[in-house]
């Protein structure tokens, strides 16, 4: 590709969002590099000494917070290409998909826009092809120890709050086949725990294969040398397949933990947000999950302020928050989305009150994670050691996901670790979202 300079180009992928976009933002940066293209992801160009010309925008439109962030890297970008600090800038992604006519007619400096499915149109920028037989053979841009496997696209759920299917479309899984072959590439390259997301986990396979086939899927991914931890994220509540812990039961590599969005603990809210199951059906679920396998984890996340939720609604999820004892909990404040069922609902909370009614809910999960947490002094849990920090090793339990749950500090004064190493770990101290150990053989 010609921009105007002598040199190379050199590119440089900037991903905003979710894991599914850093997946995306990887198979880009995998097909860039095969076709001889010098591609980086989120470069640090402070610490380079050589900047790189093309840039490439992997946007977010889940929420408003997300899409402001999104629009000011565009902008900043912007900035940068008129001042004539870079030559190309691209913008693809979650927002660019769902906006690209208003985007393009306000901001003239992007020269292309792309949606979520055009990785081959970005590829062709570049003068170069799709390379099918890359398949499976994604670079990863976490550390080397753990990967995200991204098992299906889109969603086929109905939720009235969600733009999802009109950025990401109808559910599409992945073959089985494919996905534990790319499973077997990541393992080859020390990779030693994987974790499964999607839109909705659960709906894996239904597609193609007529049926739900996570459980399957799990028993072939449990089977491959070197995966020593496979984590789920993002199973939905409504028609969850009860099999899938018996998988975990059965297999020690799955991880006793479990990403269960719930969103509300309101009967009118679930109702309005058109969720397809009732506050009872969630607890009987929930308790049956916990019957078979106690030690599970379960995380989940709700929205706080969503149209028809009053404060008697509110009260409703304190209170379910407050039974259910989640190990590990996420609020959002919802977001209004056009185009969205409720989107035609009156909006009448304001921001400051629905961040009033995030911190009430948090307030009861902190007093709740440091009780859960307290109970693990002086127990010894497997850790793998993402990272040093200062004085510290900072690892998780097959109970934690990185970024988002709790984390295990070792210090490093006293032992030597290997980042992506497992250790065994005794729990001495416990905050309300980290604990403290020493190693133990």
């Amino acid at each position: 590709m010609k921009t105007g300079t002598a040199k190379k180009d050199k590119v440089n992928i900037i991903t905003l969002g979710c894991s599914k976009n850093l997946v995306d933002s990887e198979n880009i940066l995998t097909q860039l590099r095969a076709n001889e293209i010098d591609a980086h992801h989120q470069l640090e160009t402070k610490k380079k000494v050589e900047e790189p010309n093309v840039i490439i925008i992997n946007t977010c439109g889940f929420i408003e917070k997300a899409k402001e962030e999104s629009i000011n890297t565009i902008l900043d970008y912007s900035a940068a290409k008129s001042r004539g600090e870079i030559d190309k800038l691209y913008v693809m992604g979650c927002l660019s998909h769902r906006y690209k006519d208003e985007l393009s007619s306000e901001i003239g400096e992007v020269d292309d826009w792309f949606g979520t499915l055009d990785m081959p149109l970005i590829l062709n920028r570049f003068n170069v092809d799709y390379k099918h037989e890359l398949l499976g053979q994604r670079l990863t841009t976490t550390s080397q120890h753990y990967a995200y496997l991204k098992i299906s696209e889109g969603c086929d759920r109905a939720c009235s709050f969600c733009a999802i299917p009109l950025m990401r479309g109808k559910h599409v899984s992945r073959p089985m086949e494919e996905l534990v072959q790319e499973a077997k590439n990541l393992a080859a390259r020390g990779t030693k725990e994987i974790m499964l997301i999607a839109q909705e986990l659960t709906y894996y396979g239904i597609d193609i294969y007529r049926k739900r086939v996570l459980p399957e899927l799990l028993e072939k991914l449990a089977d491959i040398e070197g995966i020593e931890w496979i984590r789920l994220h993002y199973a939905y509540p409504t028609g969850f397949p009860i099999e899938i812990i018996d998988a975990m039961k059965a297999h020690d590599k799955i991880c006793n933990y479990l990403d269960i969005p719930l969103q509300s603990g309101s009967n009118k809210v679930l109702k309005a947000m058109r969720r397809g199951i009732k506050r009872e059906k969630t607890e009987e679920l929930i308790d049956s999950i916990r019957q078979k396998l106690p030690e599970i984890a379960i995380r989940t996340t709700l929205i706080a302020g969503h149209p028809h939720e009053e404060q008697e609604d509110h009260e409703e999820t304190l209170d379910f928050v407050e039974k259910m004892r989640f190990d590990r909990l996420g609020v959002f404040s919802y977001s209004h989305e056009e185009d969205t069922h409720s989107h035609s609902m009156p909006d009448t909370l304001t921001e400051e009150e629905k961040q009033e009614r995030v911190a009430e809910i948090m307030e009861i999960q902190q007093g709740i994670s440091l009780e859960l947490n307290q109970e693990k002094i002086g127990k010894i849990y497997k850790t793998l050691i993402d990272r040093k920090e200062g004085n510290y090793f900072i690892g998780r339990t097959e109970y934690d996901s990185p970024e988002v749950d709790n984390e295990v500090l070792v210090d490093a004064r006293k032992v030597y670790l290997r980042i992506g190493d497992f250790a065994n770990v005794k729990i001495n101290k416990a905050e309300e979202f980290d604990l403290f150990g020493d190693v133990v053989k």
